[in-house]
């Protein structure tokens, strides 16, 4: 019976998708089927979905959406721009460094890929052709930069991804072979994606340093200027306290990760209105705006991949896809190796916080099997899907950095690999050295 509802779920999902469903479409009409086959009242299908948002830190997807956009409308990001542009100084590339540095520090108060990409691009790429960059090298450095957002705290995918992992329970098999495992913890997951974040955004680095040499893109100044850099970190002092604001007070125990998403927005609206005083009504309301629709998008999601992923753990897939993998091999190497191909695979073709939502009730099972810290399994396949952003069909990023540059998705898409290999043995690096992630965790707390 298994076999045949993992026929059911999986194989309609997919056929739907095909014939052109939207993914919420997909898998509630999936869901909808395996309800009927099992003679289940089709009512449980709607009170799953509905209490699936009445969960706490959920409350913070649509409250760091909003910081993100309000503090990109109050001028921080385009203040962000300018000390890392400041700080790559005379550096070969220094322009596709600065930009890779301005995604790491937009995506500390951001969250989102493509937001990241849209706010960095549209200041960094103009920036770079007048330097006399290729456009379509300008948009791919961007583009594969963005991904940066979703990895370094607070990330809205690394909230979706707890609160996908906290209502599953270690198997009884996993628990006698290793114990007891640490819970799931928001927290925990936020600090635990800075060393990755970084190890990420240095491969990205040095690709572009690579690249710059042979291309003759040369720094944008003779030598660093120590006046332009203290210039730039004073003007852009209040945007680098806001990571440290809603991080150190996540840790410091004054606010939780949900209640500081609230915090992040009160701060974006005081320096918007009265510090850089860039903050107008009309950007309120169209964060508002933007910030309902893309809530909405991911609340329809959230709906239907909550109903899907109860029907697999009800009927104890998980476990059976752990217990046919085990039996081929219980290599942690493998099973980090096969697990990373599938999420790139899975990437390209399906959006970030769907893709979160379907395998976490798959894959976290597996991991608890062999042993694997959930924290460490979040951090791998939160860093992987960052990948999804920079690579067609989908590839998010691509198309945002395409609407800003003016060069098309072929060209961006031809200039784009050489990072997205260097992004994937960051990602190995990561999943086989799993004190690089749970380094930092352990050091601030239990």
């Amino acid at each position: 019976m298994e076999a045949y509802l993992t026929l059911i779920l999986f194989g309609g999902f997919l056929v739907l998708l095909v014939l052109g469903a939207p993914i919420t479409v997909s898998l509630a009409g999936a869901s909808m089927a395996a309800y009927l086959i099992l003679d289940k009242n089709p009512i449980a299908l709607v009170q799953i979905a509905f209490t699936s948002v009445g969960n706490f830190p959920l409350m913070a997807l649509p409250s760091f959406v909003l910081a993100g956009a309000l503090m990109e409308a109050s001028g921080i990001s385009r203040r962000l721009v300018d000390i890392a542009e400041n700080m790559a100084g005379p550096v070969t590339g220094g322009l596709g460094a600065a930009t890779v540095f301005a995604c790491l520090f937009f995506g500390a108060i951001s969250g989102s890929g493509p937001a990241t990409t849209a706010a960095v691009g549209m200041l960094m790429i103009p920036a770079m052709v007048k330097r006399e960059y290729e456009a379509s090298y300008a948009s791919a450095v961007t583009a594969a930069s963005g991904g940066l957002g979703i990895i370094i705290p607070p990330s809205i995918p690394i909230v979706i991804f707890g609160i996908s992992a906290m209502g599953l329970m270690a198997p009884p098999e996993a628990i006698s072979l290793h114990g007891e495992f640490d819970t799931v913890s928001i927290p925990k997951l936020f600090i635990a994606g800075v060393v990755p974040g970084l190890i990420m955004a240095t491969t990205l680095i040095l690709t572009n340093y690579y690249i710059s040499k042979r291309r003759g893109y040369k720094g944008l100044m003779e030598s660093w200027s120590l006046p332009d850099i203290n210039h730039s970190l004073r003007r852009g002092v209040w945007s680098i306290l806001a990571p440290f604001l809603i991080l150190g007070g996540i840790y410091s125990g004054i606010f939780t990760p949900t209640e500081s998403a609230v915090v992040a927005i009160f701060y974006s609206l005081f320096v918007g209105f009265f510090l850089h005083k860039e903050l107008k009504f009309k950007n309120v309301l169209k964060s508002l705006t933007t910030t309902t629709w893309i809530t909405g998008r991911v609340l329809l999601i959230l709906f239907a991949a909550t109903v899907f992923g109860r029907l697999l753990i009800e009927q104890r897939i998980p476990v059976h896809v752990a217990d046919a993998l085990l039996s081929v091999t219980d290599n942690m190497y493998l099973v980090w190796a096969l697990t990373i191909m599938l999420l790139l695979f899975i990437g390209m073709f399906m959006e970030t916080l769907a893709a979160i939502m379907i395998i976490v009730p798959v894959l976290l099972p597996i991991m608890y099997m062999l042993g694997a810290d959930p924290t460490h399994v979040g951090i791998v396949v939160i860093c992987t899907l960052s990948i999804g952003f920079a690579t067609p069909p989908l590839g998010e990023n691509i198309f945002v950095a395409s609407g800003i540059g003016g060069s098309s998705v072929e060209q961006i898409t031809s200039r784009i690999h050489p990072f997205v290999f260097a992004s994937v043995l960051g990602v190995f690096v990561i999943a086989f050295f799993p004190q690089l992630t749970l380094w930092l965790p352990s050091l601030v707390g239990p």
